[in-house]
């Protein structure tokens, strides 16, 4: 990295964390409420990074009022089961700590709704090692991940953004720190494949979290 950064931002889902059962579950659940069922999670998988509302709608051609009534559906299970069916991915702790000890600001960016991501920040104790939690609002306003960027870089005052970088594992996150100005690297171990983030302009590919630790730590 050309640049020592000083400030990480971080995706949550399929970056630090795999969120697998306990998102794939929970639109399972919403969808058998429309009478879609849905046997193989494995074909949920594609709702794991985007904005929940954009994938109803892009998976299942549901009107704006549907997605949003699948929405709270969804979160009928997510907020009391699903949010804890994850978890943590090997060594990743032990890089915050590294990065920590360097000095870094570690922030999450996430389209998850920021009090949901708090929550599970703090079930794996994670939550000491970012100083700011940026996601989007529960009635659905600040999901698009660009817009979640641009909130952590205001209410963090990062200006200079040759000092910041995005890691994630879509190419929503990718995009998302273009629009914003931020360089990014895409973590293959993740939902996303090399074509996806590759294709999205992302400047680092990194296979694992070790691999990332030294691009981070370096």
């Amino acid at each position: 990295m050309k640049q020592m950064k000083q400030y990480i931002l971080f995706d949550l889902d399929g970056t630090i964390i795999d969120p697998k059962i306990g998102i794939t579950s929970s639109v399972a659940y919403a969808l058998n409420k429309f009478d879609i069922h849905v046997e193989n999670l494995d074909n949920l998988c594609k709702f794991i990074g985007p904005p929940l509302k954009d994938s109803f709608i892009e998976y299942y051609n549901f009107s704006d009022e549907a997605a949003e009534k699948a929405i709270l559906y969804y979160r009928e299970r997510f907020q009391e089961k699903g949010i804890y069916e994850n978890f943590l991915y090997e060594n990743f702790e032990d890089m915050l700590i590294s990065l920590k000890k360097q000095g870094k600001t570690l922030l999450i960016a996430t389209s998850k709704p920021a009090v949901f991501a708090e929550r599970i920040l703090e079930h794996f104790n994670l939550r000491q090692y970012f100083d700011f939690v940026g996601g989007s609002n529960l009635d659905g306003t600040r999901a698009n991940k660009a817009e979640v960027i641009f909130h952590v870089l205001k209410e963090n005052s990062i200006s200079d953004l040759s000092t910041a970088i995005m890691v994630g594992d879509r190419k929503h996150d990718i995009i998302g720190a273009k629009k914003a100005g931020l360089q990014s690297v895409g973590v293959l171990y993740g939902y996303g494949n090399y074509q996806e983030l590759e294709t999205s302009g992302a400047d680092y590919i990194v296979k694992d979290v070790e691999e990332l630790s030294t691009l981070l730590c370096s």
